[in-house]
């Protein structure tokens, strides 16, 4: 008997209660969070914002659906509390939690399904994109992404593809990782002889990125320092270091956990498309993968290969792993002592990882707290003639927070994010008030 013929009933109940339990429990981590770094140019623009507000890219990324999440937030919920925002984060995050256990279920079983939804649960390497709302950009990206995949998975009629065209499209309006969720359905299509005049449907949605691109999405602002011939050079090394930190971060490991994890990972992908042939769909996870990581590589390598194992790198590039290996661990005994060593080493990689993720989490609330203080102290300095008009309380934790004016249009607006007083970190709180007003000024 092997893991693959192993059934578990109301699996997919079990994987959505248990997706629900953990998000509700990183909601409660967070409560204390605010809202943080690239969230601040979406906040003091959106008084500004028009129609074509909404197709400009942000960090080269297309912004569609997140300035529109946002617009409606903020005009609800406003700036006084930052958990609707983490709520829709975490909601995403539960439903590619349940599409990687239907995927994988699909053609490895219930048991491979439900280990591998509970790796990407907790997934503490990808800490970014389950502690930071604004990563709703990337998870989004994620969930059509996979939703286009299990589309993919249908019989060939109109009704799924046209699902698969609508879900890629909707992914790329999330934020750029939608184009590797793209490349994905090409690749699933072009390997099926008698599937690739369905690649069509696709065309729609690359015309109107190569559009988009070309028109408005070469308009936003560069990358600080930007990208150069030097890229060319550094991206083996980006896409090697990346591809081997996504690997271990499915044991909730990193640094240099990564070159012995992406060894170990490639060859039991190797070994399982020895044994059998690769198909569709394991083609096309490999291939978004490595084009993940590429095409990344030549934008971002300016900053250092080390960068491929950031966060919110990590989550989409362990998802891509965790896709591939389930297609060997289908062939994993299952009897004996098999079942609880199996269940016992599943248990202590989530533990590892859940530790990890409370780990960051905790960082980053001391993080919230420091920005707490810097709030503050933009209040503190409203109306003060020493304010310096371009001043900004914090450049190591709201870089982009440099417009006391647009600040204090925002919460005139919005509302006020700033904790209610007394002050608890001091010292941040005077060294931002120190920052915003001009020195010798009395």
């Amino acid at each position: 008997m092997t893991v693959a013929s192993a059934r578990i009933p109301a699996g997919r109940a079990i994987v959505a209660a248990l997706a629900l339990v953990a998000c509700g429990a990183i909601l409660l981590l967070t409560r204390s969070y605010n809202f943080y770094f690239d969230e601040w140019d979406f906040i003091l623009a959106a008084p500004d914002w028009t129609w074509l507000s909404y197709l400009q890219p942000h960090n080269e990324h297309p912004a569609i659906i997140p300035r529109l999440i946002y617009a409606v937030l903020l005009n609800t919920a406003g700036l006084r509390t930052y958990m609707p925002s983490m709520a829709i984060l975490l909601l995403l995050h539960a439903v590619n939690v349940v599409l990687v256990f239907e995927l994988v279920r699909r053609r490895s079983g219930d048991v491979v399904g439900f280990g591998a939804a509970s790796l990407l649960l907790l997934l503490g390497a990808g800490w970014e994109n389950l502690l930071w709302a604004f990563q709703i950009t990337f998870v989004g990206s994620v969930a059509c992404g996979l939703g286009a995949l299990l589309a993919l998975e249908q019989p060939s009629t109109k009704r799924s593809l046209a699902a698969v065209g609508a879900l890629t499209t909707a992914s790329l309006m999330f934020s750029g990782i939608g184009l590797f969720f793209l490349v994905a359905a090409a690749v699933h299509l072009a390997a099926q002889k008698a599937r690739r005049r369905d690649l069509l449907w696709l065309v729609p949605t690359a015309v109107a990125v190569v559009v988009w691109y070309v028109t408005i999405g070469r308009s936003g602002a560069p990358a600080n320092p930007p990208p150069t011939v030097h890229n060319l050079l550094v991206a083996p090394l980006y896409v090697v270091w990346g591809l081997g930190q996504a690997a271990a971060g499915l044991i909730g490991e990193g640094g240099w956990w990564g070159p012995p994890a992406l060894l170990a990972a490639v060859a039991v992908v190797a070994w399982d498309w020895w044994r059998r042939r690769p198909d569709a769909f394991a083609l096309a996870v490999a291939a978004a993968l490595l084009s993940m990581y590429a095409v990344t590589g030549l934008t971002r390598a300016q900053f250092g290969y080390e960068q491929s194992g950031a966060g919110r790198y990590v989550y989409e590039g362990a998802l891509f792993w965790v896709l591939l290996l389930s297609d060997a661990a289908r062939r994993l005994p299952w009897r004996g002592t098999w079942r609880p060593a199996l269940m016992a080493c599943v248990f202590l990689v989530c533990f590892n990882s859940a530790a990890l993720l409370f780990e960051f989490g905790t960082a980053k609330a001391a993080q919230m707290q420091r920005e707490g203080a810097d709030l503050q102290a933009l209040d503190a300095a409203r109306g003060d003639p020493c304010l310096i008009p371009a001043g900004s309380p914090d450049a190591l934790v709201m870089a982009q927070l440099n417009s006391p004016r647009l600040y204090y249009r925002a919460v005139d607006r919005y509302g006020d994010p700033a904790p209610p007083l007394p002050v608890t970190d001091r010292a941040a709180y005077a060294a931002a008030l120190a920052t915003l007003q001009r020195s010798g000024c009395r």
